[in-house]
């Protein structure tokens, strides 16, 4: 970890021309401030990860910026996660505006996806995941790709991701928090026992970290709800395509192992 304090910076290009970049860095470098990582967040938009030893180095960048007139300084603040996967991937995640919990992402932001998710997964207060969208789009993949990101183990409790699973116990081995416990709310619905709907009640009163798949089909009557989740992840093919909340997915396979 960098000694100092961490900054994220984020300024809008006005008038673009060569040797803009290299300007701001210079005021930066000659104010002792070190850059972690610069990137595009946007079309006319960079952002910057800083760290500076103490305030009064970032009051001097904030009195000398305001007289650049080829730039206007849009954010100054402690880097959110938001900010540090911009700044990685160059672009921001889509966020719902109206429940600021929800998350929106398309299969060509897989990366993007995985990273956030793999930041959430670190996370020591073992957050509580669902993840919507239609079937094949790549829900599954993308939670076993960000545990290994995390250097987390997953254990699928329901899932058909080979062939259908539905877990009715766990060893003392399986139950560490180390462990990602994957959910899929439209067959755990579908085809769980009671033993099976005991685990998942085990599980949710434990302190580890869950993702559920197809959430609003798992919470349908069941004692819990939507306002049980930290984060609600929506991942599409492309942008338009609409997903359908509370509604089980159509079964993708006629196998007997790959029933839904």
């Amino acid at each position: 970890m960098s000694d100092g304090k961490e900054w994220y910076l984020e300024y809008e290009i006005h008038k673009n021309r060569p040797g803009l970049l290299g300007e701001v860095s210079s005021l930066l470098g000659t104010l002792g401030i070190n850059i972690l990582t610069i990137n595009g967040v946007d079309h006319e938009r960079r952002g910057l990860l800083v760290v500076s030893q103490d305030d009064k180095q970032m009051e001097q960048f904030l009195i000398a910026i305001k007289k650049m007139e080829t730039i206007y300084l849009t954010k100054v603040r402690q880097p959110t996660l938001g900010d540090r996967l911009a700044v990685r991937h160059g672009r921001y995640i889509e966020r719902d505006t109206g429940d600021r919990k929800t998350f929106r992402f398309s299969r060509d932001e897989i990366g993007l996806l995985v990273d956030f998710m793999a930041e959430v997964f670190k996370m020591p207060n073992h957050p509580l995941l669902g993840i919507r969208g239609l079937p094949r789009v790549g829900k599954s993949e993308s939670i076993i790709a960000a545990s290994v990101s995390a250097n987390k183990r997953w254990q699928f409790i329901s899932s058909t991701l080979l062939k259908q699973t539905i877990r009715t116990r766990l060893s003392d081995d399986e139950r560490s928090q180390e462990h990602i416990f994957v959910i899929d709310g439209a067959v755990s619905k579908r085809s769980g026992s009671e033993s099976h709907w005991s685990l998942i009640r085990e599980l949710m009163r434990l302190p580890v970290t869950k993702v559920i798949e197809h959430p609003d089909t798992f919470v349908t009557g069941t004692e819990f709800s939507m306002n049980d989740f930290d984060y609600i992840i929506e991942l599409r093919s492309h942008r338009e395509e609409e997903i359908s909340h509370g509604v089980s997915p159509t079964p993708y396979f006629s196998w007997p192992y790959f029933n839904s």
